[in-house]
């Protein structure tokens, strides 16, 4: 295992530093607009990028490039809901997604506004969703970059950190530890758990919220 994972971060970090911070930033503007959240995995971006990352100007520059990205596939998808969301909703692709979860980012939206907005980075489908929802409601995109921008560098950062923490782990181990591949793998996963089960706690919370619409949006 250590052979090949020397080998895979080897590969990341091989990139030119400033070139993997943009196309990390790039696949970030991807990742939020137009549905193609569902298709680029932000968040397996973000930790691959963050294995190469060297000293705090390099963290800082990713966090800052994801959150950037972020933000601009947001507003994207924000724009398009404004003049677009009901041909997109009917597109091949909205009713792939069931009209059951345009309703519910819907009333999610309606009942929870701007608590929505932060939350839905973190959940499935829904950050997809969201902006695009977000465009066809009377909601300002003032309003809806100020519940979202915390959001966003909330989730750049957890995911960076981790990312340059199990890669730095790894290498430190990597030349007096066989099979410090474990330690890499045990920090990723251990996250993952994390992040799965914060997911499902803040989903069941929020679940009851998107069941109906309520006039005490925030």
């Amino acid at each position: 295992m250590d052979d090949v994972l020397t080998g895979l971060l080897d590969l990341v970090q091989s990139v030119d530093p400033l070139l993997r911070t943009l196309l990390a930033g790039l696949a970030m503007v991807l990742e939020t607009s137009v549905l193609l959240g569902l298709l680029v995995p932000g968040d397996t971006v973000a930790v691959v990028s963050a294995t190469a990352v060297v000293g705090p100007v390099e963290f800082a520059s990713l966090v800052v490039a994801l959150v950037l990205g972020a933000l601009t596939g947001e507003s994207i998808g924000f724009a398009l809901g404004r003049h677009f969301g009901p041909a997109i909703r009917r597109s091949r692709l909205g009713r792939r997604l069931g009209e059951h979860n345009w309703t519910r980012a819907e009333n999610y939206l309606a009942r929870r506004g701007g608590i929505a907005v932060f939350v839905s980075r973190f959940l499935p489908v829904l950050h997809s969703l969201i902006p695009l929802t977000v465009g066809t409601s009377p909601m300002r995109y003032r309003t809806f970059l100020a519940w979202t921008t915390p959001a966003c560098l909330l989730w750049a950062t957890a995911y960076v950190s981790v990312g340059a923490a199990a890669a730095g782990s790894y290498r430190e181990l990597a030349d007096r530890l066989h099979g410090a591949g474990y330690v890499f793998v045990g920090i990723v996963v251990a996250f993952a758990v994390v992040v799965l089960l914060v997911k499902r706690l803040v989903h069941r919370r929020e679940e009851k919220h998107m069941a109906r619409p309520d006039d005490d949006a925030v």
